[in-house]
């Protein structure tokens, strides 16, 4: 009879996650992996034997830490600058959810429109008085800027400054204000 994994598949999913959060995306590998939780590759490719899967379940439990980061943010400001501070202590993170190639070929309308955004469309749309398309207008420039900071912090090619990131974007949604 051969003997029960000791590495179960919410192991692997968890040690993958941990693993991408401080090596990479680029270091999710099967061996990698393996070498992380200290067994052989065997429990892995035989739970997962395509590697996509993991990396799609490893995706999504990235996802949920990144939502639950923002949303412990209370109003639209806040969630902007947990943004930019995750890129900021979670630069791996980041990447692998932004970077990654996942939304090659998607405009930023489609990615604001998609089910991982209504919850913060939902709190504009409350705090600001909008109509849910008014809404997602007012958010569009907004969610770019606050993924241009980002971006620039987690590649380190940008400084983390928090007083200037949020100047910026109160100057960006006094703006907004301004044109509505």
């Amino acid at each position: 009879m051969p003997k029960k994994p000791t590495t179960t598949k919410e192991d692997m999913i968890e040690g993958a996650f941990r693993l991408v959060r401080e090596q990479g995306h680029e270091a999710l590998t099967a061996r990698n992996l393996a070498a992380f939780l200290g067994c052989s590759t065997q429990p892995i490719m035989y739970r997962f034997p395509n590697l996509d899967i993991l990396k799609d379940l490893t995706y999504r439990r990235a996802d949920a830490f990144h939502s639950e980061y923002l949303l412990a943010g209370g109003d639209l400001l806040e969630i902007g600058l947990r943004y930019i501070r995750f890129a900021q202590e979670e630069p791996q993170l980041f990447r692998f959810l932004f970077q990654s190639g996942r939304f090659a070929g998607f405009s930023l309308e489609e990615l604001i429109r998609s089910p991982e955004v209504a919850g913060i469309l939902a709190a504009v749309s409350s705090e600001e008085g909008l109509s849910a398309e008014d809404a997602a207008a007012f958010f569009e420039p907004l969610a770019a800027m606050v993924h241009g900071y980002a971006s620039l912090i987690a590649n380190n090619a940008m400084k983390y400054d928090p007083d200037a990131a949020r100047r910026a974007l109160i100057a960006v949604a006094e703006g907004l204000e301004r044109m509505k």
